[in-house]
């Protein structure tokens, strides 16, 4: 896919679910030996052309995450690239034993997409909210997480999860029209930050569709002077501890903004930072406080969970 102003446009109006799906049509003309395996999802994951189209690449096993993760590890053994996808919760928690035994202790590499994590499928319930993948994951070795920002990032990080040396976790939020945080084409590496914005001594690092909101937040609170750093966290483990460091170093409040439990997640790799090095930088991490999400729709949820533009305004004022 040639990256331009109007494949932007499109790649936000779709939604990073249905990038996903384009993406791989790209991988797989590149990557004979890429196989797709799924759970009954083609047309939520955007792979319905990719399944019509290359039929052989394409195993759907119903809805059976924990054998969906023992037969990418075959696939993956015999020299296959393999990518799994469903939706969240069922992407990481249901096979997470299967994740640890297989991918962390055995070392075999995959790409894990899931799908809809977050708050985004709220209006189905706290069972389809996911907001403890990444926590879960990153108690497990061997194992990459991604959080893309927008939908051009998540073609980005498939791409690069490819052919990483280790098993790669790709965290998808947001929606349809998802707001759209990289205008043009860039580089994306694994495990390397983006500075968004250039501030004085407040930063944000924050991750997935948060980064968007965070950005609305920056450029608002920019009309009453105060300018922020902006850190596109992408990458949750391995951190990019050198730069994240010299962040910190410089910054007298830090916030952490992310679609997850405040437990394990992108608050606490920062917070486990900030202690690493001895700093005694502010910290406050806004997300689901240790709770159920409750039922709603994706803006809704994200306001009570302090997690909008509004309420990231509102974090920032209250602490400096």
């Amino acid at each position: 896919m040639d990256i331009n102003e109007k494949s932007i446009k499109l790649l936000s109006t779709i939604g990073s679910r249905a990038s996903f799906g384009m993406g791989t049509l790209d991988l797989v003309k590149k990557n004979k030996d890429l196989m797709v395996v799924t759970c009954d999802v083609s047309t939520s994951a955007g792979l319905d052309r990719f399944r019509k189209t290359f039929p052989d690449n394409y195993i759907d096993l119903g809805i059976a995450e924990q054998n969906m993760i023992g037969v990418a590890t075959g696939l993956a053994n015999e020299k296959f690239k393999v990518i799994t996808t469903t939706f969240a919760p069922f992407q990481t928690l249901r096979c997470c034993e299967q994740i640890k035994v297989n991918l962390g202790y055995m070392r075999e590499k995959i790409t894990m997409v899931g799908l809809a994590s977050g708050l985004v499928l709220g209006n189905l319930g706290f069972t389809h909210c996911c907001i403890e993948d990444v926590g879960v994951l990153r108690s497990i070795p061997n194992i990459t997480i991604i959080s893309p920002s927008d939908s051009l990032e998540t073609i980005k990080a498939v791409e690069a999860s490819i052919d990483h040396n280790q098993t790669c976790y790709i965290r998808l939020t947001g929606g349809s029209n998802n707001p759209i945080v990289n205008k043009k084409d860039y580089k994306f590496e694994i495990g390397k930050v983006i500075k968004l914005l250039d501030g004085d001594d407040i930063t944000i690092f924050a991750s997935g569709a948060s980064v968007a909101e965070s950005m609305t937040a920056c450029e608002e609170l920019k009309k009453s002077n105060l300018n922020i750093n902006l850190i596109n966290v992408h990458t949750i483990k391995p951190l990019d501890e050198e730069n994240l460091i010299n962040f910190i170093n410089k910054s007298k409040l830090i916030l952490t903004v992310e679609e997850h439990n405040v437990i394990g997640g992108l608050g606490s790799a920062i917070a486990e930072l900030i202690c690493k090095i001895g700093k005694t930088t502010k910290l406050v991490s806004l997300g689901v406080n240790n709770t159920y999400c409750k039922s709603g729709s994706y803006n809704h949820l994200k306001d009570i969970y302090g997690l909008s533009s509004k309420k990231i305004i509102e974090a920032v004022s209250k602490n400096i």
